[in-house]
């Protein structure tokens, strides 16, 4: 049996799921609302307060699927009540970011400043040298951060360039001078 398949969804007072045919799953919440089609195998059922997913048989596809389909119903719960967010940090000399309406202005080092237009959805703020990512969609949240970041990944030997706040960068001795 799947551990994470297996465990009951909490649904807090205040956020509403619907649950139509092929698995169409709707939840409405305070921050917003989310849907999703979710495989048509997965026995989805709404019970006093708590969602349960259940799977047909023990065949391989199944089992995979089982807790894939737990763990989405369950970010999109957390997601329009809690809402998720991703903080990137910016190192370097001269490397910056500005936020100008809808418009993330990143400075990188490079001839040209970089911009970035939010996606509907997700809102981003500046503070100091950091940028946090914001929104009710995980999967956005974090392909958004992704794209940040891909704009001047960190290198190993100064660190400079822009990760996530938790991110650790494995650092390399640089070169000597031979004698």
């Amino acid at each position: 049996m799947s551990r994470i398949g297996k465990m009951p969804i909490a649904v807090p007072a205040g956020v509403t799921v619907d649950i139509a045919e092929n698995n169409h799953v709707t939840v409405k919440g305070p921050k917003g609302s989310l849907e999703r089609t979710l495989p048509a195998e997965m026995k989805i059922s709404l019970e006093d307060g708590t969602l349960k997913v259940e799977r047909p048989n023990d065949e391989k596809k199944s089992r995979a699927l089982h807790g894939l389909t737990r763990s989405l119903l369950n970010n999109m719960v957390v997601g329009v009540t809690e809402g998720y967010k991703k903080v990137l940090e910016i190192n370097g000399v001269g490397y910056r970011a500005a936020k100008q309406g809808k418009k993330l202005t990143l400075t990188l080092g490079y001839s040209h400043p970089v911009e970035m237009d939010d996606p509907d959805g997700i809102e981003t703020k500046v503070v100091d040298n950091k940028i946090e990512v914001e929104g009710i969609d995980k999967e956005k949240v974090g392909q958004y951060a992704a794209v940040i970041r891909e704009k001047r990944p960190p290198e190993p030997y100064k660190g400079k360039g822009i990760k996530y706040i938790d991110e650790v960068i494995r650092r390399k001795v640089g070169k000597t001078g031979k004698k």
